[in-house]
């Protein structure tokens, strides 16, 4: 099994109408219930829906010095808005989750497959 990260972006530009207070809870019970199939399906490994980009704070090396600055990292017309880490045996099944999750939600989905992974910290090489 492969782990995927599915990126959740979305726009200022592309905002959708505030919804009703129904409207709202059918979405969540939508969510909901992708959420529980995955997991039933053994892809589910993790999710999290972020914050407003107006949040990030970015943390950088400069020479000798760390520097902390607000704002996202870069200024884009998108932005991460969430995440899922799932498991697929491959792209295409990948690809189903990130269709369904799109559906659901109504907004893009980037699906990337994990370079490698640890459910722990590697030692050091030599260690």
């Amino acid at each position: 099994m492969t782990r995927y990260l599915l990126s959740v972006h979305s726009s200022p530009d592309q905002a959708r109408a505030p919804m009703s207070d129904e409207e709202m809870r059918q979405s969540h019970q939508r969510l909901g219930a992708l959420e529980r199939e995955m997991e039933s399906a053994g892809a589910w490994v993790f999710s999290g829906r972020l914050h407003d980009p107006g949040t990030a704070t970015v943390v950088r090396v400069a020479g000798d010095d760390v520097l902390t600055t607000d704002g996202p990292f870069v200024e884009s017309k998108e932005h991460l808005g969430g995440f899922y880490i799932i498991e697929a045996e491959d792209l295409d099944a990948a690809l189903e989750w990130a269709a369904k999750v799109t559906t659901v939600i109504q907004a893009p989905i980037e699906v990337r497959p994990f370079a490698g992974f640890a459910d722990k910290p590697q030692p050091a090489p030599g260690a």
